[in-house]
Parts: structure tokens; C-alpha cells; sequence
């Protein structure tokens, strides 16, 4: 059976270069501030969440992170990232799935996701989202999450979106999570307006147990 989210995203990365997606960023920035806030070490584990289409894993093989998982529903987004990456590609795994249906076969020290979790409307799919990070996420790992901010727009690639503010993020995400930093951040599109992002970076409790 199609998948209609594969198949949304799948028309969104082939009609469009990159450059001219609404979220593109020529430099991730805030998320390695965030991911070098978490103290991983550089032979960490990280899995970037939606990441087809974003220069993270780039900018985190140039600064020395050695294991790399970049997974996304649209398969469009993954060639594009592949081709990009050349023979760096070999350095990074590649998953073509639905996040809301991952099943991870390890677990990752850092999970980041940068403008996926906001397309999740509905309950049940914010569900099934906390629970694969519950199944990929060890013992004392960081998430590194942004969303659309409470101005932030309605509306993203012609589907509805949900906004956040930092309490009502954490309350989405449950324990035993904690919220160690956040920021609203405004970021400019390609054609130049502008759309307020909330980056939030949270870790287990300090008490280690693993997500429940």
C-alpha cells in the first residue's frame, strides 16, 4: 500500500532544490551548539531525525563525529543527501523509513531532530513518535529537538503543523526527560521571511533509568 507521507514528501524533495525549501539552512548552527552543549564524546552514536535534506551531517564529519545515522520517510531526500555527501556517504548510514514507525536495532547516545516532531498533529502520532525515541534513546542520552515556536506559522509544505512553547513541548515528550535548555530562535527562509523555531535540549534524569 502507498504510503501518503512517503509520497508527500517524496513530490516536496523532487520538485525542489534544497535551497528552496522553506527550512533549508546554509549552516546548522544552533543544533551543533546544542550537540556540543551535550558533552558526547566525538565516536558517540547520533541519529538526526528528518535530516534528508539538511547539511548536518556534513558539518558534524568535518568536525570529527565518526557515527552517523540520518533517517527520513522521503527517499528523495535520502538520494539527494547521498549524492551530496560523495564518498563520505560510506560514513553515513541512511534509513529510508517513518519515524513513527522506527524500530531502532541499537541505541544512540544523541537523537536530534530539527522540524519533524511539529508536522505530527495528532495524538496517536505523537505517540508513536515518543515511543521510538524511548526505544532509541540510551541511558543518559541527549534529544535535541526544534519545533515552530508559539508565533511560529500554521501551515509548512501545505500540511498543518503544531506549535510549542518549552513546557508544553516537555509535558508532549513526558518523563522522564528533562529540559535542560531552550531558545527561540528566528530563522529566515530562502525567500526571506521569517518563522520562529523553539530549539529545546533535554536528557534523561539524572537518576539513568531508561525511557518508560
Amino acid at each position: 500500500m502507498t504510503d501518503p507521507r512517503k509520497t508527500h514528501w517524496d513530490e516536496v524533495y523532487g520538485r525542489r532544490a534544497a535551497t528552496e525549501l522553506s527550512w533549508y539552512e546554509a549552516h546548522p548552527g544552533k543544533s551543533l551548539e546544542l550537540i556540543r552543549a551535550s558533552g558526547i564524546q566525538r565516536d558517540d552514536p547520533i541519529i538526526d531525525v528528518g535530516g534528508g535534506a539538511s547539511l548536518l551531517s556534513e558539518a558534524l564529519l568535518d568536525q570529527g563525529y565518526r557515527d552517523l545515522t540520518v533517517i527520513d520517510i522521503s527517499s528523495e531526500a535520502l538520494e539527494k543527501l547521498r549524492s551530496r555527501l560523495g564518498a563520505r556517504a560510506r560514513a553515513v548510514t541512511l534509513l529510508q523509513q517513518d519515524v513513527t514507525t522506527f524500530r531502532p536495532a541499537r541505541r544512540f547516545a544523541l537523537w536530534h531532530d530539527r522540524a519533524v516532531f511539529h508536522f505530527l498533529v495528532n495524538d496517536q502520532e505523537r505517540r508513536r513518535y515518543v515511543d521510538a525515541l524511548r526505544q532509541t534513546l540510551r541511558s543518559n542520552g541527549h534529544l535535541i529537538i526544534a519545533t515552530f515556536g508559539p508565533e511560529g506559522p500554521d501551515r509548512c509544505s501545505g500540511l498543518p503543523v503544531a506549535r510549542y512553547d518549552a513546557a508544553t513541548l516537555a509535558r508532549e515528550l513526558g518523563d522522564p526527560l528533562k529540559l535542560i535548555e531552550s531558545s527561540l530562535e528566528m530563522h529566515r527562509t530562502p525567500w526571506g521571511a521569517t518563522q520562529q523555531f523553539l530549539y529545546c535540549r533535554f536528557q534523561l534524569a539524572s537518576s539513568g533509568k531508561q525511557l518508560q
